[in-house]
């Protein structure tokens, strides 16, 4: 049987099409169902019929719950503690790396990437093993070499913080070196003959050349750590068992959104939240961007 000749006209609308349904179904239609839920009440074992229209009052409850606005305290402290240092660490050690390694240089950056590609699930675990109380290598290394006391890394708020901060300052770093290392390579070579030759020395050359040229790859960097330091879930939530910790010190927003909806049977307020978190990534994404914008000049 033959098939039907497309018309040259229609044949890309066809063609796309897949695509299109796919993010219709699994793309928009989620979001809009999320931005309906948040002007509703409905508890998801109670059916459709269950919804009841409440207009602002998720978004009202969730700036006078005093968990939502934790979590957030809690999202932003874990965004500064893990994300700063990411690229503090990174710029010079792509710099490092650049420079020194030539025959190497694939490999040390492979070494630095896996943690980026490994499972989290498997990260959370190998760190949730490292620092055990009674039984965990960060405790034993310490006792050993300061003879310092045993530390409840996961079970005490003013230690999880600094634990979750420093898996993700770990699994993220590997990801900005390379980014940073593939701007690096885009620089020409003349600019550094030319400023050797004019006496600039290493570290001029690292101010003047290096990260003026590295600003368009660090304002791309950045902006990824706002909006990823911002959804951080899986380190939390697999450490804490989605609880968010001692005090719920760990507690992030996305874990809180989770907790609401599957915990609570709360979707409409959970909605309402996660608009509210993008109202915040949002504004948060927009202050980076003026930040790194060129000065006009008078």
């Amino acid at each position: 049987m033959k098939l039907p000749r497309l018309s040259p006209r229609w044949a890309p609308y066809v063609l796309i099409s897949p695509f299109l349904v796919l993010f219709a179904v699994f793309g928009v239609f989620p979001l809009g169902f999320s931005l309906y839920l948040a002007f509703q009440s409905w508890e998801p074992t109670s059916g459709l019929r269950a919804m009841e229209y409440v207009g602002l009052a998720n978004f009202a409850f969730a700036l006078q719950d005093e968990w939502f606005w934790k979590s957030l305290s809690n999202t932003g402290w874990l965004a500064l503690a893990s994300g700063v240092p990411q690229h503090l660490v990174a710029i010079p050690l792509a710099v490092f790396i650049h420079e020194r390694f030539k025959v190497l240089r694939d490999g040390v950056i492979g070494a630095y990437f896996l943690p980026y590609i490994t499972s989290t699930v498997a990260i959370a675990i190998m760190f949730s093993s490292l620092f055990s109380k009674d039984f965990g290598l960060i405790n034993a290394t310490t006792a050993a070499l300061f003879g310092a006391e045993k530390v409840d890394w996961l079970g005490l708020p003013e230690h999880i913080k600094p634990a979750i901060a420093f898996i993700v300052f770990w699994r993220y770093l590997g990801f900005n070196v390379v980014l940073y290392l593939a701007a690096l390579q885009t620089i020409p070579k003349d600019l550094y003959e030319a400023a050797t030759m004019d006496g600039a020395g290493r570290w001029q050359q690292f101010w003047c050349i290096t990260l003026p040229s590295l600003k368009p790859m660090l304002f791309f960097g950045v902006t990824l750590s706002v909006i990823g330091g911002l959804q951080l879930f899986e380190e939390p939530f697999i450490l804490t068992g989605g609880k968010g910790g001692a005090d719920q010190s760990a507690m992030t927003s996305a874990v809180y959104l989770y907790r609401m909806a599957f915990d609570f049977n709360d979707f409409g307020g959970a909605s309402a939240m996660s608009w509210l978190l993008f109202v915040v990534v949002a504004l948060l994404t927009w202050l980076t961007n003026r930040a790194f914008r060129p000065k006009e000049r008078a």
